[in-house]
């Protein structure tokens, strides 16, 4: 081979570089798009469990601390006394549905952190391509 060809083939070469480089943006916008749908999947179920306990375990809730209170009161506990102790572990039972929630959403669960070891794969192996 001379050093024409060698010189021809440097600009092929890098016309395909770039080629490939606008086809592996393409492809992590399509990663980046997936995931982050698939993100906000999970960020609506979170809501949708969050909703649910509110709205299932009010009623159940109710009638099981009235039947707390009302066993506090026939073991000799006064009314408003077993009525505050019923209504204090029903707070407590709400905060833990209220975290578990809470915790679905947090912005480390939504992060799309496939697309972005992907993409600084990608940079890595640009910057090497282009050294």
């Amino acid at each position: 081979m001379s050093l024409s060809d060698d010189l021809r083939s440097i600009p092929s070469l890098f016309g395909d570089a770039i080629e490939q480089l606008g086809k592996l943006v393409s492809n992590e916008i399509r990663l980046a798009r997936a995931e982050i749908s698939e993100k906000a999947q999970v960020a609506a179920a979170g809501v949708g469990y969050l909703a649910g306990a509110g709205i299932l375990m009010i009623p159940a809730l109710v009638l099981l601390l009235l039947a707390l209170a009302l066993w506090l009161v026939e073991q000799g506990m006064s009314p408003a006394a077993a009525h505050g102790v019923a209504g204090a572990i029903g707070c407590v039972l709400s905060l833990v549905l209220g975290f578990v929630g809470l915790n679905r959403l947090k912005a480390k669960t939504l992060t799309p952190s496939v697309t972005i070891r992907q993409v600084e794969r990608d940079v890595a192996a640009a910057k090497e391509v282009t050294r």
